[in-house]
C-alpha cells in the first residue's frame, strides 16, 4: 500500500505498484536463502571442481548450485507460498484477488462470514496443493541422490 498510495501515487497503476512491491521484498528474501545455500556447500567441491579446470561460472552452474538448491527447495518453497499468501493485500490496490472479491460478496450482502471462509478454505487448498507439489520435488530430488 505504501509502495501504491505514496511513492508510485503518481502511476496509480495497481499491477505495477504490486509486481515492484511483491518483487523487491520478495526478491530481498529469495536472495538471502539462495545465498545461504551456497555458503552451505563445502568449499572443497569449489576448489575440487576448479582443479579439475572448471571456470567460475561452470562451477557455480554444474557443481555449486545444484547441490545449494536441494538444500534450498524447502525454504524456496516456503517463501512462494508465503508471497501467495501476500498478494491478499495486492486488493487494496485495485487489484482483483481472492480477498478483494470476497470483500465485495461482503459489501454487497451484508454477510462476513461465509465469504471470507470461503476465500480462507480456497488460500488453504492452494497451499496444500503447492506443499504436497514441493514435498514430492523434494522426495524426488533426495532420491536422485543416493
Amino acid at each position: 500500500m505504501i509502495m501504491y498510495y505514496i511513492i508510485l501515487a503518481s502511476s496509480r497503476n495497481g499491477l505495477i505498484a504490486a509486481v515492484l512491491a511483491f518483487g523487491i521484498n520478495s526478491g530481498a528474501y529469495v536472495a538471502e536463502i539462495v545465498r545461504g545455500g551456497i555458503m552451505s556447500i563445502d568449499n572443497g567441491q569449489f576448489e575440487a571442481s576448479r582443479s579439475i579446470g572448471f571456470d567460475y561460472k561452470s562451477t557455480m552452474v554444474y557443481v555449486i548450485l545444484p547441490q545449494a538448491l536441494k538444500n534450498v527447495l524447502p525454504a524456496l518453497g516456503n517463501e512462494f507460498i508465503v508471497l501467495l499468501k501476500e498478494t491478499s493485500v495486492a486488493g487494496y490496490v485495485a487489484i482483483q484477488d481472492l480477498t478483494y472479491i470476497g470483500n465485495l460478496i461482503r459489501s454487497r450482502t451484508y454477510e462476513a462470514f461465509f465469504p471470507l471462509i470461503t476465500i480462507a478454505l480456497i488460500y488453504l487448498a492452494i497451499v496444500m496443493i503447492l506443499s504436497y507439489l514441493l514435498r514430492k520435488l523434494e522426495r524426488r530430488l533426495s532420491k536422485s541422490e543416493r
